[in-house]
Order: structure tokens, then C-alpha cells, then sequence
């Protein structure tokens, strides 16, 4: 039985880029594993099947062919920057077989299981920061197990035959990252292999799998914005005359802190990662002893995205900040009330961040739009 090359074609995706500017390819280096299946395809030879039965006296009737079944692989590798890796790992990709029908009567039936190891050298295109194509080329280490049976007049000799070879193998794909550390792959691999009865051929796979990227690191968060200290008011002067008038302190002014989404969250989160902390800890440091009405913390989001997924984000970055300084900043609950405004009011100007198409331009643009505003009413 000889396997022979085929062609497989993959039907390429077109998918957005995504509203998040985190998902895309880091140029830190990392290991990642991942898992892959889909269907596997080879061409059965049945010339050559109908010539070696014929060398045995016996004519071909019929041949049945079984040349498709599901293939996997399990692979890991390590990136070391966003346009090469070096990918290793283990592929099964099932089992063909035939059953030709000969006169004078008989069967002859037969298969071949092939799995093995591989390594292979990665390289990625990226296209926008989570989409982008790579391109594989490696070598593979396959087992083959042949197994053959004859019925009436068709005898075989050698039943069950083994082999193990080093071929090459190589392949395209398309790759779309979700956050830093998932992502999803569709990919097209051939695989040259060896039977085990003298004969080369060419196993395609074509896959659907899942990538886990390990130790993804977001971008350096934008440190918050200087908060300026109220003034404090010069003293009234003190008459001394019996009975001396009371100083009176002015309250002070009402104050506005903005702090940058990306300083106190990590992408699609909200809860308040350390560095956030630390900025609303010197918030809070500079609160006591002041008296104030009321503190309102508003979680802003840009224009990008549906409207209820803003809303929501936003509504629960500002529930977070509230959450924080009413359990680790000491401000009594009731003094502080929060709330989410989607994109409503957008600190940037239109004309200066124009398109609704996503680019890396549009979202750096659109960056100040993204932001937890708190504002400290004086006492009236």
C-alpha cells in the first residue's frame, strides 16, 4: 500500500480585530502549549494494490477505499519573540485502510495506523495585533502498523508489518489571539510518512485547536495623574480683644482626580490590580483630615464596543474603585456613590479621532476616553 500526496485547501477566515489592544503579540519570550484536531486524508494506491494481486495471479473486481478519519496532536514550544518559535510535540492521525475483491474469490483487506513525534520552526506574520498567519517546517519521527488478511484465494504472508521512519513535514495557518494568553488556531499540515511494506506517501491534516500562551505580561500601566493637593486657606486674623472671636476653617474646594483605565485594571478586568492600589492609597492619604460632602467615582469606557458591554465594564471598574477605598482607604459607604457612562463623555475630540474601523491608530487615540474619574464635593 503506498500513500500519495494530496492537496488540502483551507477556506481563510476573515475576523475583526478586537477592541483590546492586549491581545496582541508580545515580543517578551515564553512557553505555551496547546491541542489540535481535525480530519486527516490520504489517497489510497490502487493501481498499485490491483498490480501486486495481479502478480499473483488473481484479477481486481472492486476496491473500497477508507482514506479520511480524525486526527490530534498535542504540541508545546516556546516563543521567543513574536515572529518565531521553535514547536514540538505528538500527532496521531488515525487510520486508512482498503478492501479489494478479487477473482477467483477472495478479499484482501488492508490498514495502516500512523502516530509519532515532531519538531518543528515556527514563523508568524502578524496582520493586526491578535490576527496574523504562520508557516511551519519540521521534521517528523512516525510509527506506521500495516495489518493485512486475505479470505479465499488471496493468501498473505506477512500480516502484520511494522516501520518507523524520519520524514519532513510542513504547513500554513491562521492564528487569532482572544486575550494575552489564549488563542485559537486553524491550521493545514502534511505529513510525509513511510508504511510499512517499502512505499512513501503524504498524510494531510487539516486542524481546529487551542493555544495557552504561559507568564503573558500586559503593557506597563500609565501611572496616575498627579493629584494636587487643595489649598489650604491663609488663617483669618485674630483680634485680641476679650473675648476672642473663633477661627472658622474654610472647606476645602472640590476636587477631580482622573485615573487611567489601564493604570488600575488589567484588559477586560475589574478588579484593581497592584499598581492601582498603591495610586488609590496616595488618594486616600490625601483625604484624611479633610471634610467632605461626597466622593462620585465614574468609570468611563471609548466609543468602541457595544453599548451594554460598556456599560457593564465601566459600571464594575467603578464599583471597584468604590469597593476600595470604602474597605482599604477608611471612607464610610455612605459618603460614596458610583456609576458607569459607557462613552457618553469622551474627553477626546471627534475630529481628532476619526474612523470606525480598529486600528492600533484609533485605540491609542481613543485612550484618554478610557478612565475612572472621582470627584470630592465639599461640605456646603
Amino acid at each position: 500500500m503506498k500513500l500519495t500526496r494530496i492537496s488540502a485547501a483551507i477556506a481563510l477566515m476573515t475576523l475583526a480585530a478586537s477592541a483590546s489592544r492586549y491581545a496582541a503579540a508580545q515580543d517578551d519570550p515564553g512557553w505555551y502549549l496547546g491541542v489540535g484536531v481535525g480530519q486527516s486524508r490520504a489517497k489510497i494506491d490502487d493501481p498499485r494494490i490491483t498490480g501486486n494481486l495481479a502478480a499473483d495471479g488473481l484479477a481486481t473486481t472492486s476496491i473500497n477505499d477508507d482514506n479520511r478519519d480524525t486526527g490530534y496532536k498535542l504540541f508545546g514550544g516556546y516563543q521567543f519573540n513574536r515572529y518565531f518559535a521553535l514547536e514540538g510535540g505528538y500527532f496521531d492521525l488515525g487510520q486508512f485502510g482498503y478492501q479489494a475483491t478479487t477473482s477467483p474469490a477472495g478479499t484482501l483487506n488492508g490498514n495502516i495506523k500512523l502516530k509519532g513525534v515532531n519538531l518543528d520552526a515556527v514563523g508568524f506574520l502578524p496582520i493586526t495585533d491578535n490576527f496574523s498567519g504562520f508557516g511551519r517546517i519540521g521534521a517528523n519521527y512516525a510509527q506506521a502498523r500495516d495489518s493485512f488478511n486475505g479470505t479465499g484465494a488471496v493468501v498473505v504472508t506477512d500480516p502484520s508489518p511494522r516501520q518507523h521512519a524520519l520524514n519532513y513535514k510542513f504547513g500554513l495557518g491562521l492564528e487569532y489571539r482572544f486575550t494575552q494568553a489564549m488563542a485559537m488556531r486553524l491550521e493545514a499540515e502534511r505529513y510525509r510518512v513511510d508504511d510499512a511494506v517499502g512505499n512513501k506517501g503524504d498524510i494531510n491534516l487539516l486542524s481546529l485547536g487551542l493555544v495557552y500562551r504561559f507568564g503573558e505580561k500586559s503593557p506597563s500601566p500609565r501611572a496616575a495623574e498627579p493629584i494636587a493637593a487643595a489649598p489650604m486657606p491663609a488663617p483669618e486674623p485674630v483680634v485680641v480683644t476679650p473675648p476672642p472671636p473663633v477661627a472658622r476653617p474654610t472647606p476645602p474646594a472640590p476636587t477631580r482626580v482622573t485615573f487611567s483605565a489601564d493604570s488600575l485594571f488589567d484588559f477586560n478586568k475589574s478588579v484593581v490590580k497592584p499598581d492601582g492600589q498603591r495610586a488609590l492609597d496616595e488618594f486616600s492619604m490625601q483625604l484624611k483630615g479633610t471634610d467632605f460632602d461626597r466622593i462620585s467615582v465614574t468609570g468611563h469606557t471609548d466609543r468602541i464596543g457595544s453599548h451594554q458591554y460598556n456599560m457593564k465594564l465601566s459600571t464594575e471598574r467603578a464599583d471597584a474603585v468604590r469597593d476600595y477605598l470604602v474597605k482599604s482607604g477608611g471612607i464610610p459607604s455612605a459618603k460614596i456613590v458610583a456609576e458607569g457612562v459607557d462613552g457618553l463623555h469622551p474627553v477626546t475630540h471627534p475630529d481628532d479621532c476619526k474612523g470606525d474601523k480598529v486600528t492600533k491608530q484609533l485605540k491609542a487615540c481613543l485612550q484618554p476616553d478610557r478612565r475612572v474619574e472621582v470627584e470630592v464635593s465639599a461640605t456646603k
